[in-house]
């Protein structure tokens, strides 16, 4: 396990290109189709043993529109803590195209049980909808947050946002755009996101680089790229397009601090690390857990298994991580005056 990856780009082992040369560019239909084949079990799978004492809200309609994916679930602990609780917002994955939020509840619920408000997130998926309506989606929930989460419990002052996969990346490309009216403009957020009080990003194994499309033994298509951006077809480039689409392309100085969990097993692996190292170069904070091959275990969204060891060290990072983050700031009592 390494905490502290290297600022230079890594460079991927033979191996691991070979793996992923096995996938090279899957395109848009088969991902789905395999998604679509896998979800029913992976959601009875990660949920078997129900985390007691965790109260849930469920498919609160968080836009006011009525559209069935526009939900949320609310996960609060019974307990008797006094005062607010840090917010924990929480996109699933799913590669845009698929995935349902009843997927990581137990996950969910781990956060909700280690002192948070978590709020579970679905939304809009590609195929019918595209990124600027996904982030659309992702400043609805926060704003949703803002009106509502007092009477959870929740502290709106105090918020993370993260996700998995996808799910990551809708949430550092929304985290991104708070430092970047260019972003902000490109996908047409609404003023009044609720940007400044997201306090800390949590990333698991995201897709937070679409260069890596363009490159060697890309897992995912370039049509991903036509599939997600609201005017690839009308851009000369869909290098350029691309760049919309990455948040590692987009980070600056008073970007919220970030947890980032991947292995070398992880489809995103390289990438991750070149996010950690731009973070870095723009003196962003930034925590890693970051696993090697030797652990089996890990591989591509291995969080949401709260059956392995590797995850149970992710959750107990990312539970320190929500609370120190978003630890209120208390003013230092002024000298008295002799």
């Amino acid at each position: 396990m390494n905490d502290s990856p290297a600022a230079a780009p890594p460079v991927a082992p033979a191996w691991h290109l070979a793996l992923r040369s096995l996938f090279k560019g899957t395109p848009v239909w088969a991902f789905r189709a395999g998604m679509f084949v896998i979800q029913n079990s992976e959601t009875k799978r990660m949920n078997v043993d129900p985390v007691a004492g965790v109260r849930q809200t469920t498919d609160i309609d968080y836009a006011g529109h009525g559209h069935p994916q526009q939900r949320l679930d609310v996960l609060v602990a019974d307990d008797t803590a006094a005062g607010a609780k840090p917010v924990y917002i929480y996109l699933h994955g799913g590669g845009w195209t698929s995935g349902d939020k009843n997927t990581v509840t137990k996950y969910c619920a781990l956060q909700a049980a280690a002192g948070a408000v978590v709020v579970n997130v679905n939304y809009r998926r590609a195929g019918r909808f595209q990124m600027n309506h996904m982030i659309e989606d992702a400043a609805s929930a926060v704003r949703w947050v803002h009106e509502n989460i007092v009477g959870y419990g929740g502290d709106p002052a105090r918020i993370v946002l993260g996700g998995d996969s996808a799910g990551g990346h809708i949430a550092a490309l929304f985290t991104a755009a708070s430092g970047s009216p260019e972003l902000r403009e490109h996908f047409g957020m609404p003023a009044g996101t609720g940007l400044d009080t997201v306090q800390g990003l949590v990333l698991h194994c995201s897709a937070v680089d679409f260069s890596e499309m363009f490159g060697r033994a890309p897992i995912l298509s370039k049509n991903f790229v036509r599939l997600l951006h609201p005017r690839a077809a009308a851009t000369r480039s869909l290098r350029a397009a691309a760049t919309y689409l990455s948040p590692i392309e987009w980070v600056k100085a008073g970007h919220p601090e970030v947890f980032v969990s991947t292995s070398e097993l992880d489809y995103f692996y390289e990438s991750n690390l070149r996010f950690v190292s731009r973070l870095r170069a723009a003196l962003v904070p930034v925590e890693t857990l970051v696993y090697g091959r030797e652990n089996r275990n890990a591989r591509h969204t291995w969080q949401q298994n709260f059956r392995y060891p590797e995850s149970q060290a992710v959750y107990a990072r990312l539970s320190e991580f929500i609370q120190r983050v978003t630890a209120p700031v208390v003013a230092p009592i002024a000298a008295r005056a002799v």
